[in-house]
């Protein structure tokens, strides 16, 4: 693999916020992932109809969860983010959950939520306990019938703070390191 690859950019920018690589925009019935092996987004499904992304998703660079992927992040900004930009992002925390494909072992695939540094609309969220009243319910709804679409299970298994969410990350970055 290339040093060069979006993939392999630095977890946290100076002043400690991460780095985040978008793959699908706030809004988008398309979900993509960034394939380091071609150094490219792909299409890796179409939701069904009425069903979008309801906030840029994408994903820490130099970092590995459990399922093998870099660590998940759905950011919070005024308006969708392009497939591709990269921006630097304030952690407020984490959804702790497991998911497994049908017939497969429960994997660990939190996700974490941060706002974009440059965001007006969100600039004052620091914690999950600022966002609105049962948000963090609809997004754990979204991602469990998102992968009920794809012959999954996501099951959340709690919520965590923006210092935990670091440590996920500070983890992550370790585990990318070792594989090397």
């Amino acid at each position: 693999m290339s040093p060069g690859l979006l993939s392999h950019l630095p977890s946290f920018a100076e002043g400690g916020e991460v780095l985040v690589v978008i793959e699908t925009p706030k809004g988008s019935a398309n979900k993509y992932d960034y394939d380091d092996r071609i150094a490219a987004f792909r299409l890796a499904a179409v939701m069904p109809e009425g069903t979008a992304f309801p906030f840029d998703f994408g994903f820490v660079p130099s970092t590995l969860g459990e399922d093998g992927d870099p660590l998940d992040v759905l950011v919070f900004m005024d308006s969708p983010i392009p497939v591709g930009c990269v921006l630097q992002a304030r952690l407020i925390g984490a959804i702790e959950a497991r998911q497994r494909a049908q017939g497969a072992e429960w994997r660990r695939n939190d996700r974490l939520l941060a706002v974009a540094t440059k965001a007006r609309t969100h600039a004052h969220v620091h914690r999950l306990e600022d966002l609105r009243p049962g948000l963090v319910e609809e997004i754990e709804g979204f991602f469990g019938h998102y992968n009920e679409m794809n012959n999954r299970r996501f099951e959340p298994l709690g919520r965590r703070g923006p210092e935990e969410a670091g440590e996920l990350v500070r983890r992550g970055a370790e585990a990318f390191r070792r594989k090397g």
